[in-house]
C-alpha cells in the first residue's frame, strides 16, 4: 500500500479519524480540538444528528479540516433521538415497530429487514445534506455498521462513492479484499475502534499501540468528547470512552510518540485522489478539486431529489435537469 500511496516501503502510516462528529456539541468541540491541537487528522460527520448543523458550521469555518460522511442508520442516544433525513414513510424498512431508527443492540433486526433501495434513498439524502451545506467530503464510512453490515450495502456505498468522487473506509477482510482487487487503496492492518478499548489504563494502551504501529497503512477510529454535564446526560456510559479518547489525543505524550517514532498521520484525501483516478468510466465526476466536487455533489443531489418528486428551488434548481451519465 505504501507504494500505491507514494511513500517509502518502510513508512508507518496512520489515519486517526474522529468519528461521530455532529452527534452533539460536546463531541463537535472535542473533535475540532483533537484535530487542531492533537493527533487526529480528520473526522466523519453524522448528518441526521442534532449537532450536525453546528458541526457543518465548524467545517465551513475550517475548510482545511478533511472529513467524511458517517452514514447513519441507527440511533444510539435514546435520551436525544434522531431519525432519518428521508421522510419516514419513504424508508419504513429502516425503522422499528415504533417508527424509530434501530438502536445498535438491534442492528441484526435492521439488517434483516432493510431494503437496499431504501438504504440508498437515505444515504443519498445524507450526502445531499452535506453538499447542500457547501461542503466537500473526502470519503464515506458508517456509524455502528462495520463495512455497512451487509455485502450489498457495502457495494452500494462503493458505487455512491464512485458517483460522488469519494473514497470508502473498508474495515473487515472481505471488503478490503474486494477493494484491493479493484486496485484501490485500503488499510493494510487490523482496524482499531476506540469503543473496544478498556477504560482502565487506556492512556498506556494507546501509547503502546502508537509505538507499535506497523509498516504500512493503519486506521484508528477514535471518538473524542468533552464529557461535560450535557454529554453525561446524553450518554451515561459512552461519555467516558469519549473523554479518555480526547485526553490522549490532545496529550503532549501522543504528539511526542508520533515525532519520536516517525509515524506519518494521513487523512482520506490521499486515498480519495487514488479512488478518483480509478473511477468507473460511467461516473460524471472528473476532478477532485474541492469546489468542483461541491458543485457536482449539489447537482447530483438536485437531480436525485427531482427524480423522487421533491421540489428543488433556488440555486440547486439550475442543476436539477442537468444530464448526468449513469443516473
Amino acid at each position: 500500500m505504501n507504494d500505491l500511496l507514494g511513500f517509502e516501503p518502510d513508512a508507518r502510516l496512520l489515519i486517526v479519524n474522529s468519528d461521530d462528529f455532529g452527534m452533539h456539541r460536546a463531541i463537535n468541540d472535542a473533535v475540532v480540538r483533537s484535530i487542531e491541537e492533537g493527533i487526529s487528522g480528520s473526522c466523519s460527520l453524522m448528518a441526521p444528528c442534532p449537532g450536525a448543523e453546528h458541526a457543518m458550521g465548524l467545517l465551513r469555518d475550517r475548510p482545511e479540516i478533511p472529513f467524511g460522511i458517517h452514514l447513519t442508520l441507527v440511533c444510539d442516544t435514546p435520551r436525544r433521538r434522531w431519525g432519518p433525513l428521508t421522510a419516514k414513510e419513504e424508508v419504513p424498512s429502516l425503522l422499528d415497530a415504533a417508527g424509530e431508527l434501530f438502536t445498535p443492540d438491534r442492528v441484526p433486526e435492521l439488517l434483516a429487514q432493510a431494503r437496499l433501495d431504501e438504504v440508498e434513498r437515505e444515504f443519498r439524502a445524507q450526502i445531499a445534506a452535506v453538499a447542500d451545506a457547501g461542503l466537500a467530503p473526502t470519503h464515506l464510512d458508517w456509524h455502528c455498521l462495520a463495512d455497512g453490515g451487509r455485502a450489498d450495502v457495502f457495494d452500494l456505498t462503493v458505487a455512491l462513492a464512485q458517483e460522488y468522487g469519494l473514497a470508502v473506509r473498508a474495515w473487515l477482510d472481505p471488503a478490503r479484499q474486494k477493494v484491493r482487487a479493484r486496485g484501490l487503496p485500503v488499510v493494510d492492518h487490523e482496524f482499531l475502534d476506540s469503543f473496544r478499548l478498556e477504560l482502565d489504563g487506556k492512556a498506556a494502551t494507546y501509547a503502546r499501540l502508537l509505538r507499535e504501529v506497523p509498516v504500512g497503512l493503519s486506521e484508528w477510529a477514535v471518538h473524542p468528547g468533552l464529557g461535560d454535564e450535557d454529554a453525561r446526560a446524553i450518554e451515561p456510559d459512552g461519555w467516558r470512552v469519549r473523554r479518555t479518547d480526547y485526553e490522549f489525543l490532545t496529550s503532549p505524550e501522543a504528539r511526542e510518540i508520533l515525532r519520536s517514532e516517525g509515524i506519518v498521520v494521513l487523512d482520506y484525501r490521499v486515498l480519495q485522489e487514488l479512488w478518483g483516478e480509478r473511477r468507473a468510466p460511467w461516473s460524471p465526476l472528473t476532478s477532485c478539486n474541492a469546489c468542483c466536487l461541491v458543485m457536482r455533489c449539489r447537482r447530483l443531489a438536485a437531480v436525485d431529489r427531482r427524480l423522487r418528486g421533491t421540489p428543488v428551488r433556488g440555486f440547486d434548481a439550475d442543476y436539477a435537469w442537468s444530464p448526468v451519465s449513469g443516473l
